[in-house]
């Protein structure tokens, strides 16, 4: 019996992870009870910032964030997602 050992190819972000310009990709902050639906039914999402659009991907760790939406989330107070 021979035994394989496959390279990890999802240790880094992807080259296809860009907005067009060569910059990367940001990810943005949204409601939690609506990302579940937009990645299963397509619908779409707004995010703090106000950009709208489906969820195709999470984000993987250091992953950039949107500054706008990271900016409006650390002024907004703690609680939950109503």
């Amino acid at each position: 019996m021979t035994t394989q050992v496959l390279l990890d190819t999802d240790t880094s972000p992807d080259a296809t992870d860009s907005t067009g310009n060569d910059s990367p990709r940001m990810f943005h902050y949204v409601r939690k009870s609506k990302i579940a639906e937009s990645a299963v039914l397509g619908s779409l999402v707004v995010a703090l910032c106000g950009e709208t659009f489906p969820v195709t991907r999470a984000p993987k760790p250091g992953s950039p964030v949107c500054p706008e939406c990271k900016k409006i989330y650390e002024s907004l107070p703690p609680g939950g997602d109503s």
